[in-house]
């Protein structure tokens, strides 16, 4: 019987392009997979993200300023924000403050609770530009965790910061005459029972 050596080539074709398949399926199945798992750990990835880039204006925290001053001072405002559905009264003391370079600072917010019962509340935060991200260094913060805040209660609530002198070798931030720390509070969804307001320090200046 002769053989039919076109035939042959089109079955192993046929073959190979079967193989080919199913490579191209089990590579979509695993890149699903791996998409999921990404969009599962998502929200910790990015917050992770933001935290070490200063991505989106995101601060950065500090346990202590080891740094230089610098000779140079810049003008930190301050902005607040009290989301829907949370009845307090938020604001700084003072709008903005000349800080040096590199310096310790200390500013108050003052919040108080306008309704009948106890509130807790939770704040967000951000600088703009956003390029400071990286260099606005939190040591304190009322922010870094909820607030209680009793019926009618007044507080005041300190912020400890310092400005990263690295940010006059960056070009997006060396020439900046001022930026914007921002917070806003919101209700927060599950109070922790041991959430307290922390006795704010005594005003030094600032």
């Amino acid at each position: 019987m002769t053989k039919n050596p076109l035939g042959q080539q089109d079955a192993e074709v046929a073959a190979k392009s079967a193989r080919q398949n199913r490579r191209a399926v089990y590579g979509c199945l695993a890149g699903l997979a791996v998409m999921g798992s990404i969009t599962a750990a998502s929200p910790t990835l990015y917050t992770m993200f933001c935290k070490a880039t200063g991505y989106g204006g995101t601060t950065q925290r500090a346990d202590a300023n080891t740094g230089k001053v610098l000779d140079r001072t810049i003008t930190v405002r301050f902005d607040s924000n009290i989301a829907p559905g949370l009845s307090w009264t938020f604001e700084p003391d003072v709008r903005k403050m000349e800080v040096k370079i590199g310096e310790t600072a200390l500013a108050f917010f003052r919040a108080t609770n306008n309704s009948d019962k106890p509130v807790t509340g939770q704040a967000t935060f951000n600088v703009t530009p956003e390029a400071f991200g990286s260099y606005f260094n939190k040591i304190e913060c009322f922010c870094f965790k909820e607030q209680t805040l009793q019926p009618h209660q007044s507080v005041e609530m300190p912020v400890t910061f310092f400005l990263d002198p690295k940010l006059v070798e960056d070009s997006s931030t060396a020439l900046q005459p001022e930026v914007t720390l921002s917070y806003s509070f919101f209700a927060a969804e599950h109070p922790k029972a041991t959430a307290e307001v922390a006795p704010a320090p005594p005003k030094t200046g600032g």
